[in-house]
């Protein structure tokens, strides 16, 4: 009888193992399969040993442009042509972890992301005065990149951006991201389930929330299926979400400080609360400005880039007689 069990859990055991080595080298295959669809389509620059993708079309201004915690600097495609065609230079990094770009060793935050991108700008030999715009939960990292090197931005456009913690839909952290950044759990979910039924069922639901209630191009879902829900990446958007409340937190506090022309763009059925947010920032930056679409929603950048160009419009008046 006892030799009987122990055979039963022997196989059991085996069992397991087997199926955890078909998913590891399934999900292997399947990364692999996403990355051949969507290629790096930018150039390269390594800072402090960490190799940055970005994307950058046109000459003059220098905008630089800093998506959310979705996918990569191709969320600002069309923004890109349209920035190059109105005689600017536009450059859309993929942030650390993101797209094609490394994820520094160690603790990374909004805050230590600015500082790589700024030292990314300056090897590429961007040496003016910057716009800068930051989209979602970049809304924190462009307004530390302000508050770091003010001498070195002439003007902010936020883009249904996030800046404090109170608001944030993970103020608190949230259930996935603290079981995927467990060592043991996470790395059984992150290296098995992504590619999986349950995993592209996740993405599906992420993608949907996140244009509601617009519709996201079905090549957008299928990019973050591909790109965004490979381990390396949904390991890093899940660091920053846990991130951002405690670097909000911190920050917020002196965003009275930044004395540089603002503009604050939302959709007024953003489903985030970053209408609320927008208004408590121009509460705090005396040179700001509210702007709310009519009738859109979260993701300005993909679905609306000519709204994204004439923000930047706006900050003519400030700094660029």
């Amino acid at each position: 009888m006892k030799r009987g069990y122990q055979k039963m859990l022997i196989i059991f055991f085996a069992s397991l193992l087997l199926m955890y080595l078909g998913l590891y080298f399934y999900n292997i295959v399947e990364v692999k399969k996403g990355e051949e669809s969507f290629p790096p389509k930018g150039k390269f620059v390594t800072v402090d040993s960490v190799r940055l993708h970005y994307y950058i079309e046109g000459e003059g201004k220098p905008i630089v442009f800093l998506h959310g915690a979705m996918l990569s600097g191709n969320d600002y495609k069309d923004v890109l042509h349209l920035a190059a065609s109105q005689g600017y230079q536009g450059l859309a990094f993929d942030r650390p972890g993101y797209g094609y770009s490394d994820r520094p060793e160690g603790k990374v935050t909004p805050i230590s992301q600015a500082a790589l991108i700024r030292e990314a700008l300056k090897e590429i030999g961007v040496d003016e005065p910057i716009i800068i715009v930051g989209h979602s939960w970049s809304g924190t990292m462009t307004l530390s990149y302000a508050q770091q090197f003010p001498e070195e931005v002439a003007g902010i456009v936020l883009l249904g951006a996030a800046m404090f913690k109170e608001g944030y839909p993970a103020e608190n952290g949230d259930a996935l991201s603290k079981i995927v950044t467990t060592p043991i759990a996470g790395d059984f979910i992150l290296n098995t389930l992504l590619r999986t039924a349950l995993g592209k069922g996740l993405a599906k639901s992420t993608v949907n929330s996140t244009f509601f209630p617009e519709n996201a191009p079905e090549e957008y879902l299928e990019e973050t299926i591909a790109l965004g829900f490979r381990p390396d990446q949904f390991k890093a958007n899940r660091e920053d979400v846990l991130e951002f409340p405690k670097t909000s937190k911190k920050i917020s506090s002196t965003y009275s400080n930044i004395d540089i022309p603002t503009i604050v763009v939302v959709g007024e059925k953003d489903p985030f609360g970053t209408i609320e947010q927008g208004k408590r920032l121009i509460n705090e930056i005396t040179n700001s400005q509210l702007q709310v679409i009519p009738n859109i929603g979260h993701m300005i950048p993909i679905l609306h880039p000519t709204v994204v160009m004439e923000a930047v419009d706006l900050l003519k008046p400030h700094k660029f007689d």
